[in-house]
C-alpha cells in the first residue's frame, strides 16, 4: 500500500466519524463542507437530495421534527465495521452500519453506502445512501415515518 493511500484511508475515517458527530449536534455548515457542492444524499423513503442547500434544508426539518416530538432532542449515531475501498487518487468508497441512539435508546439502525472524492486536503462525500434496516416500532423513527 502506498502512503497515498494511508493517507486517504484516514481521511475518509474521519469524514465519516465527523458526519455523525456534526449531524448528531446540528452544527450543519461543518456537516457541509464534508459534501461536494453537488453532492447526493438518498435516504430511504425520501426523495433524493442534490446539492449541499438540499441537504442542509432537509436535515434542518430533521432537527426540528426532532426537537418537537422529544422530551429530550437527542440523538447519537454510532457506526461501525466501515470497509474502504480506494479506487485510485481521485475516487473511493466506504461503507458502514450505524445505529441511532435516542434518550429512550435505541431508535434505528442500518448502513451507509458512500462515494468519496479528495477535496483540498480532505476526502469528501459525492454520494451518500442511507438505507435504514430497522426501527423501534415506538421510536422516534417510527413516529416520523409513519407521520411523513
Amino acid at each position: 500500500m502506498e502512503l497515498w493511500e494511508l493517507s486517504a484511508r484516514e481521511s475518509i475515517r474521519e469524514t465519516e466519524a465527523a458526519y455523525s458527530r456534526f449531524v448528531d449536534s446540528g452544527r450543519f455548515d461543518e456537516l457541509l463542507a464534508l459534501f461536494s457542492e453537488d453532492a447526493q444524499l438518498d435516504i430511504d423513503g425520501e426523495m433524493p437530495l442534490v446539492g449541499r442547500a438540499a441537504i442542509r434544508s432537509y436535515l434542518s426539518r430533521v432537527g426540528e421534527a426532532l426537537a418537537e416530538d422529544r422530551t429530550v432532542p437527542l440523538i447519537r449515531h454510532m457506526t461501525s465495521n466501515l470497509h474502504i475501498a480506494v479506487a485510485s487518487p481521485e475516487e473511493a468508497r466506504a461503507e458502514c452500519y450505524f445505529v441511532a441512539i435516542t434518550e429512550e435508546g435505541v431508535d434505528h439502525w442500518g448502513r451507509y453506502r458512500d462515494r468519496l472524492v479528495p477535496f483540498g486536503d480532505r476526502w469528501v462525500f459525492t454520494y451518500r445512501r442511507v438505507r435504514t434496516d430497522g426501527m423501534r416500532p415506538d421510536g422516534w423513527a417510527a413516529h416520523r415515518a409513519a407521520n411523513r
